[in-house]
């Protein structure tokens, strides 16, 4: 008789700190970082018959390369299907993690403690040591920001290992820029945390202008793709802060919209060939099914 599993793991969106969760920073000062999951999922099947082999598929919900996490994503999904049996989701996160080391991917934990625990996360990175925060938004600011949050995926591809190798030479070389931007934008976490748990909207918006800066002083590549484009909205303000999703350099945008011009920014973009991904939370994380 034919055994099936069904795993489901949601992608992220990294609202403040990314890049403080890699090594060297996180050993060497701490990294820091707000983000939660949304209903776009990594799905697993695997099925194993009774002589014991075994047969994996999976499907995305967004293209990989989007900015979202998938790849963490999706290795969590796939220790959660082979391996994931009495584990915790932090087990299967650290797991992930291990095997993206492996493969020689530099990155950090976020997108896997993200994918395998599911909701808002407020995450502090003590070299190669994950301690969640509590943390939970007013309910007012989740709605506040589903309504005027919107997700772009450019369609442009990109290469984050090539981003990460670069900042992380001139962060090892000492350069000064870089360290002062990964500074700020693990500041920016805790603002963005502070003002989504107070529904202080302002502080949302200035954590995000916070990001942007840190993150302009790392490499100017990672927001070149989009900024001519977004930069018209941004002066009329209709966009009222903004961030790459992931490492930049292509992928997607996360946009906070002023009232009342949510549709215009979606058209105005779409006209570039971006798509919108409509988006809702996600609370659980990891979903197994075992038939």
């Amino acid at each position: 008789m034919v055994k099936r599993i069904e795993v489901r793991v949601p992608v992220r969106v990294d609202l403040a700190g990314g890049w403080t969760d890699v090594q060297p920073f996180a050993s060497e000062f701490g990294g820091e970082v707000v983000n939660f999951t949304i209903d776009k999922y990594i799905k697993f099947s695997m099925e194993k018959d009774e002589q014991g082999k075994k047969k994996v598929e999976y499907r995305s919900d967004v293209p990989t390369g989007s900015g979202l996490g998938t790849s963490g994503a999706m290795n969590v999904g796939l220790i959660a299907t082979i391996a994931g049996k009495n584990k915790t989701p932090e087990d299967i996160a650290e797991l992930a993690f291990k095997f993206e080391e492996l493969l020689e991917n530099k990155g950090g934990r976020q997108d896997q403690w993200a994918s395998a625990n599911g909701g808002f996360n407020h995450l502090l990175f003590i070299g190669d040591q994950v301690e969640p925060l509590p943390f939970e938004p007013m309910r007012s600011s989740k709605n506040w920001l589903h309504k005027h949050f919107i997700i772009l995926y450019s369609g442009i591809e990109h290469n984050s290992g090539a981003l990460h190798e670069e900042v992380w030479k001139k962060y090892n070389d000492g350069d000064e820029s870089v360290l002062e931007g990964l500074h700020i934008i693990r500041k920016a976490a805790r603002m963005m945390a502070n003002g989504l748990q107070q529904d202080r909207r302002e502080i949302v918006v200035e954590s995000l202008r916070e990001v942007c800066k840190g993150v302009d002083m790392l490499d100017l590549r990672i927001h070149a793709p989009f900024y001519s484009k977004l930069k018209p909205l941004i002066d009329s303000k209709k966009i009222m802060g903004w961030k790459a999703l992931g490492a930049g350099g292509g992928g997607s945008v996360g946009l906070l919209c002023a009232p009342n011009s949510k549709e215009m920014v979606i058209k105005e973009l779409e006209r570039f060939g971006w798509v919108n991904i409509n988006w809702n939370y996600d609370d659980l994380g990891i979903v197994i099914d075992e038939k």
